[in-house]
């Protein structure tokens, strides 16, 4: 089946001398994964390895057998160039994290245009703005709603929350209960706002670590086989 979609780029391994599978989260497909005969070593070919760099927004033609195996790209293109993302080093560090995240999270080979809008928003804001040290704590709240497992708010108000349920009460009643008015003031902060309004967000660097790493074990209990990346140590030295 011949199709032409948007397309987010969640990954790509070399395999073999000059091979790449790239793995893309498509609008109209959802996850696909394709194989680049050649684009290591050829510089006459259609493809360019940097189209392939993680979250690059594409245009993509390709051919689907919809059997479970690779497919095959017949034509990509940028549909919107990156002036920092892949540039800045403290980006770079946040791209690779969230690449990372979201190839633990999107598995499924089904479409999902309402994620993929939120995906393609949040990466063009990343890419426009320059105070982005809160970026990564509001896109993996906002993510969990897409993901099926997004925070009741309907108790906010009460002072712990509990992660394994993912509702606010009133006392401690497992050791994955964190009280959210002492221990991680930030957290409810997160809640209501948009990407522009992180400005007016103020954590310390502790406030700040406390509330990923609550995130983190948020997303590892609500997801099946969820890790911590690996780039999260970067990201550390990056904002702390």
């Amino acid at each position: 089946m011949l199709i032409t979609t948007p397309a987010i780029v969640i990954s790509s391994v070399k395999f073999g001398e000059a091979d790449l599978i790239v793995k893309c989260f498509t609008k109209t497909e959802g996850l696909k994964s394709y194989i680049l005969k050649g684009i290591l070593k050829s510089k006459k070919g259609k493809f360019r390895a940097a189209y392939f760099q993680p979250l690059t927004l594409l245009e993509i033609t390709a051919n689907h057998k919809n059997k479970g195996t690779l497919e095959y790209l017949l034509d990509a293109k940028v549909s919107r160039a990156y002036k920092t993302l892949h540039s800045q080093v403290v980006k770079t560090s946040l791209v690779l994290f969230l690449s990372e995240i979201l190839r633990q999270c999107i598995v499924e080979e089904e479409k999902n245009e309402k994620l993929f809008d939120f995906l393609e928003q949040a990466f063009t804001w990343l890419d426009e703005n320059e105070s982005i040290a809160n970026f990564h704590l509001l896109f993996l709240l906002k993510l969990s709603d897409f993901l099926g497992f997004y925070p009741d708010t309907s108790s906010m108000e009460l002072p712990v929350f509990n992660l394994e349920e993912g509702v606010f009460q009133n006392d401690v009643t497992t050791i994955y209960c964190i009280q959210t008015n002492n221990e991680n003031p930030l957290f409810k902060k997160l809640f209501g706002i948009n990407f522009d309004e992180l400005n007016g967000l103020k954590p310390t660097k502790k406030e700040r670590e406390a509330c990923l790493q609550m995130l983190l074990l948020y997303f590892q209990l609500h997801l099946q086989g969820f890790k911590t990346p690996k780039s999260l140590s970067v990201l550390n030295q990056i904002f702390n």
